[in-house]
């Protein structure tokens, strides 16, 4: 029986903890803290039976949700900034 692994993009709160986490750090703590955060996913799926190529799925429709989340933050900032200005 093949078990069905809740979708990595679907982790809102992993997500939105990411991608609040990645505002703030820079350079190589903010590539030290994904490699960690990575890491960690691919342990976990591999840990529930995961192949090495769900894995691979799973990992970069996380990469994308965050990718989107910063985008979604970064515009808000924008918004309240251009409030500000008004």
């Amino acid at each position: 029986m093949a078990l069905a692994h809740f979708p990595a993009d679907r982790r809102r709160a992993d997500i939105k903890r990411c991608a609040e986490a990645l505002l703030t750090l820079q350079g190589e703590e903010a590539n030290r803290f994904w490699r960690d955060e990575m890491k960690t996913l691919a342990a976990t799926l591999a840990r529930q039976g995961a192949s090495p190529l769900d894995i691979s799925h799973q990992a970069a429709l996380f990469m994308n949700a965050v990718q989107l989340e910063l985008q979604h933050l970064f515009a808000e900032d924008e918004e309240q900034a251009l409030d500000i200005r008004a």
